[in-house]
């Protein structure tokens, strides 16, 4: 056959013709495949619709706890807060009030309260300074029948937000029976205070009968600064404030607020992209094969005088629709997924970082608009880069040939994706960037690209040898060459089921060694048969300890004491933990990681959490500073691992916490039985010996109360998982019936030289099952890597602990049986379509 004649010059009416054609063409192709561009549109849709509705709920979060900070600090200019719940001595005050720079200051004394199941934050205010410091505390202009200005001073006034009044039920003029700091004592509700934001639930009653009912004499939590000049009053005050205050700003505790949830916001919201990523793939695959579908009509349109980026541009045009329709879909079903999942699960998504707090949906504009891009670029990425590909066969040999764009023969690149994998290494190794692990991340994404683009080289290898084997039945031969002669395709019909098999992996083998992990620590740490804990502030004081120490059947009783401790303004509290550490017995108490270390002379041992010492940088050894006690040092004699407490915990010995603080108050019990005690009778009279509201729990209880509320943090993880996976499998599912169908011809001359359709089913299927094997391979294989990655960089840099690495076996073979079903029956079923025309109408055009 001669050789087709050179493209001439395209002349202006050629161009016209061309652009027609083309218009023509692309028209045809929605008609003829509406479905794969309805897939491909959901695909996106998904992963903007998940990236944004988590973005929502985070967001909306955030500004809910930013509305309840500003709440309770009534917009205070400055404050003086007390590290601890222990408070500060109220004589602070007059030296804060003539510092520099200060022009008024209003002391405050902040209770955790509860009346009629309702819980709420009770402030005890100097209502002539908080009118003029924080006026939006006061209920001087409340509404109800009582609004006498002297009633305000009484000891039995309370004034109640709205939201607070509506969790008690009762109404303005009732009395309420309100608890706090171990005691009980009536109030009058006298108002409601208006200027409080909407869901805050806060009273308010006079300073001095707060001190006095709620036995908090003498003490102080805060104290409220309006300003005249900041600068001035910052540098007066540091000097005043003694180890157990620091100045604080709504800033800085909104920023506090942050940083408490922000790593597992910024985790979540990356797996939440992996639907997008996965939805990007999916587009690729589609696209690659609409391409290669049309690569004739291409060249045909090239030589009525269209350019090469023509074809690109028109692609490109598709991808930008696809794009655009996902975008807008995912925009509306995120804001409904949002609302849903605030009302559900609440605004922390069942991590318990924001209990209780009541979440709107809070929609930012330029965060809709990011998502929208983000949709649209996975789109057009998607489209592009198979376009350009096609762009770049020559018209004359495409008109001529089948359209194939590659050579089997040729050996498959692997340089790229050894780069991609070796810069992905490297990334991982290089540290935080203010607290937030990107390089990890990046890491991920190189490693992602790089095992993606290692697929075909990979299928190449799995199947040589038998591809070299001998091989008698016809499909089974036909399958296996086909695969291992076509690896590009494999790699185009996998992309998005690795890339989404891989993080799933991943995922799933984090989630399970953290699981496991956590059980362990708990065997190991709840070495008490029962456990007593007293609700609230009040604690359980000497006289309740000794109540408690005297029930029968007891062999011992120690007491403990847990308490929030400010070390930075602009960071969540560590938690101090008070107890008995007997030397002898701290394998069962602490599992210390670095340690013991001896410390300096005239220093008091204490005891840090693996994320303290990550988060503050201490170390065996070293001697710290604590807001406890006046001229108080500390050293750190060991760091011990804890799972419990992301922003760190302190521990000392509960003798030295006495001596320090003067603090006789407890509020845990961990009770050991004396041998053939009863534990239910003596659990019975524990709880009838503590103080009001305590509870009594065994190991086994409290182990499956931390089990399940680790369950509920990680619940969005794994809808977010088996939506990723979901989308893989579509995508697994589309490819493998386009191919199918794209190879008419091919199953025509095959039936052409004898082979019947049922050879025909088979050979697909076991090319299903063939790239289902080879996608779960390398899914599972890059997974593992990505997995560690996951557990060693990306979990000690976001939450500050680390642990080992427990493999999901049953998850993994699931993962990979269903792959490998998921391919041979979507590749069994289009073949019955695909081999349903006779054998020389299939073949007549190459005639």
């Amino acid at each position: 056959m001669s050789a087709l004649p050179a493209v001439p010059p395209p002349s202006r009416a050629g161009l016209v013709s061309a652009r027609l054609a083309l218009r023509w063409l692309i028209a045809g192709e929605w008609r003829a495949h509406p479905a794969r561009f309805l897939l491909t549109a959901v695909a996106i849709a998904v992963g903007v619709a998940l990236g944004f509705a988590v973005h929502l709920v985070n967001g909306s979060a955030l500004a809910s706890f930013e509305g309840a900070v500003r709440s309770v600090n009534g917009a205070a200019d400055l404050q003086v807060r007390a590290a601890s719940s222990l408070g500060f001595d109220e004589a602070l005050y007059p030296d804060v009030a003539r510092a520099a720079g200060v022009s008024d200051a209003s002391p405050v004394v902040v209770l955790d309260a509860r009346a009629d199941g309702a819980e709420f934050t009770l402030l005890g205010l100097d209502v002539i300074r908080a009118a003029r410091v924080s006026p939006s505390l006061v209920g001087l202009n409340s509404s109800g029948p009582d609004r006498s200005r002297d009633s305000i001073f009484s000891a039995e006034t309370l004034f109640l937000s709205r939201a607070a009044l509506a969790a008690t039920g009762r109404a303005v003029g009732d009395t309420l029976e309100v608890s706090a700091n171990g005691r009980t004592v009536p109030l009058r509700i006298a108002g409601i205070l208006d200027g409080v934001g909407e869901g805050q639930a806060i009273g308010t009653m006079d300073i001095a009968a707060a001190q006095w009912r709620f036995d908090r004499l003498g003490r102080l939590d805060r104290i409220d600064l309006a300003l005249a000049d900041r600068r001035a009053a910052e540098n007066a005050l540091t000097p005043l404030l003694p180890p157990g205050a620091t100045l604080s700003s709504e800033d800085s505790e909104a920023t506090r607020g942050a940083n408490l949830s922000r790593a597992y916001r910024i985790n979540l919201t990356m797996l939440a992209l992996v639907a997008l990523l996965t939805g990007g793939f999916l587009v690729f695959s589609a696209q690659s094969l609409s391409v290669a579908r049309r690569l004739r009509a291409f060249a045909l349109v090239r030589t009525l005088g269209l350019p090469r980026r023509g074809i690109v541009a028109a692609v490109a045009l598709e991808g930008l629709l696809i794009g655009v329709v996902g975008g807008v879909v995912g925009l509306l079903a995120g804001w409904s997924l949002a609302t849903l999942a605030l009302r559900w699960f609440g605004g922390d998504l069942g991590a318990g970082y924001f209990s209780g707090a009541a979440t709107k949906v809070v929609v930012s504009p330029l965060a809709a608009l990011g998502f929208f891009g983000l949709g649209l670029l996975s789109a057009l990425l998607g489209s592009v880069l198979p376009a350009r590909a096609a762009s770049r066969a020559a018209p004359a040999a495409a008109l001529k040939t089948s359209g194939d764009m590659a050579d089997p023969r040729k050996p498959v690149p692997w340089k790229p994706a050894a780069a991609l994998l070796a810069l992905g290494t490297l990334a991982s190794f290089l540290p935080a960037l203010n607290g937030v692990p990107v390089f990890g991340y990046a890491g991920m994404a190189l490693l992602l690209a790089g095992g993606v683009a290692g697929v075909p080289w990979l299928a190449r290898r799995l199947l040589g040898p038998l591809a070299s084997a001998r091989i008698r039945r016809p499909a089974a031969l036909l399958a296996v060459r086909h695969v291992h002669g076509a690896p590009g395709e494999a790699a185009t019909a996998l992309c998005g089921i690795v890339a989404s098999t891989a993080l799933m992996i991943a995922m799933a083998t984090m989630v399970t060694s953290f699981r496991v992990a956590v059980d362990d620590w708990l065997a190991q740490v709840l070495v008490a048969d029962v456990y007593v804990r007293a609700e609230g502030a009040g604690g359980i004081d000497p006289e309740a300890q000794a109540s408690l120490a005297a029930v029968p059947g007891i062999a011992r009783v120690e007491f403990s004491r847990q308490l929030p401790l400010s070390l930075a303004p602009d960071r969540p509290p560590v938690t101090l933990l008070a107890r008995p550490i007997d030397p002898a017995r701290e394998g069962g108490l602490l599992v210390l990681v670095e340690g013991p270390a001896e410390v300096p002379a005239g220093t008091t041992p204490v005891w840090i959490s693996e994320p303290a010492a990550r988060l503050y940088d201490w170390s065996p050894g070293t001697e710290i500073a604590l807001p406890l006690g006046e001229n108080a040092r500390f050293a750190v004699a060991g760091v011990w691992r804890d799972y419990a407490r992301q922003s760190g915990a302190v521990m000392l010995d509960e003798a030295d916490y006495a001596r320090i603080t003067g603090d006789a108050t407890r509020d845990e019990a961990a009770v050991t039985l004396a041998p053939g005690a009863d534990a239910g009778a003596v659990s019975a009279a524990l709880l009838a010996a503590a103080p009001p509201g305590s509870t009594v729990a065994r190991p086994a209880e409290l182990r499956a109360f931390a089990l399940d509320l680790f369950d509920r943090s990680f619940s969005v993880t794994y809808v977010l998982e088996a939506v990723a996976i979901l989308v893989g499998l579509a995508g697994v599912a589309a490819t493998m019936s386009a191919q199918t169908v794209a190879r008419v011809r091919e199953f025509g001359m095959l039936r052409h030289l004898g082979l019947e359709k049922r050879t025909i089913t088979a050979m697909l299927g076991l090319e299903g099952a063939i790239l289902g094997g080879v996608g779960g391979v390398a899914g599972v294989a890059l997974g593992a890597v990505l997995a560690q990655v996951l557990i060693h960089v990306i979990n000690p840099q976001s939450f500050n602990w680390t642990m080992d690495t427990r493999w999901p076996i049953g998850t993994i073979l699931a993962v990979v049986a269903a792959l490998v079903m998921a391919a041979a029956l979507t590749a069994m079923v289009a073949a019955r379509r695909a081999t349903a025309p006779q054998a020389v109408a299939a073949v007549r055009e190459d005639w």
